[in-house]
């Protein structure tokens, strides 16, 4: 499934074209004020139900789980990175060190996420952050027309594509092993 439809179950609270962002929660705001100015069109999206995990994201826009790119921060060898990567799998750690060359990956604390992207775990953005980060995105995003992201809180998303979201982020490129 390349679309995704509104759930009848959980409609949005707020529905938000290019360039109309402004009853956004501030901080889904700023963040959909900084991507419209990347020139990223959405549609942003905000819904009263949390958008926190893929499956729940999923559930609220009535697509496939494969859609949702995740945003997620590790520890890799204590530097803070992001993984952008399909809901639908899991980050082997041990096997992603390895590919990028690195020794120890584990999840970021909550603390450690928002010092690294100002959002918090759940709402992290492709984008935003208060300094540069190291980012990696997997391939398999690319066989979905269109994704969905997090937008800065656990209730805010946008919809974009795998081409928009490697050029927003300079995101390397890597196949991850699929769990």
């Amino acid at each position: 499934m390349n679309e995704c439809e509104l759930s009848t179950s959980a409609s949005p609270s707020k529905t938000n074209e290019m360039g109309d962002v402004e009853a956004l929660h501030p901080s889904a705001q700023r963040v959909a004020n900084a991507l419209v100015g990347r020139g990223v069109r959405g549609p942003f999206r905000e819904f009263s139900a949390t958008t926190k995990s893929a499956a729940d994201a999923a559930m609220v826009l009535g697509c496939d789980v494969g859609a949702i790119a995740s945003c997620l921060v590790f520890m890799l060898d204590e530097e803070p990175i992001v993984i952008l990567k399909s809901g639908a799998f899991r980050v082997d750690t041990e096997d992603f060190a390895r590919l990028v060359e690195g020794n120890v990956l584990r999840r970021a604390s909550a603390d450690e996420v928002r010092v690294a992207t100002g959002q918090p775990i759940g709402g992290v953005s492709p984008i935003g952050w208060p300094g540069e980060l190291r980012v990696f995105i997997d391939d398999s995003l690319a066989a979905f027309e269109e994704l969905w992201a997090a937008c800065g809180t656990p209730n805010a998303v946008f919809a974009t594509t795998y081409d928009e979201l490697s050029m927003l982020t300079d995101a390397v490129e890597v196949t991850l092993r699929r769990l």
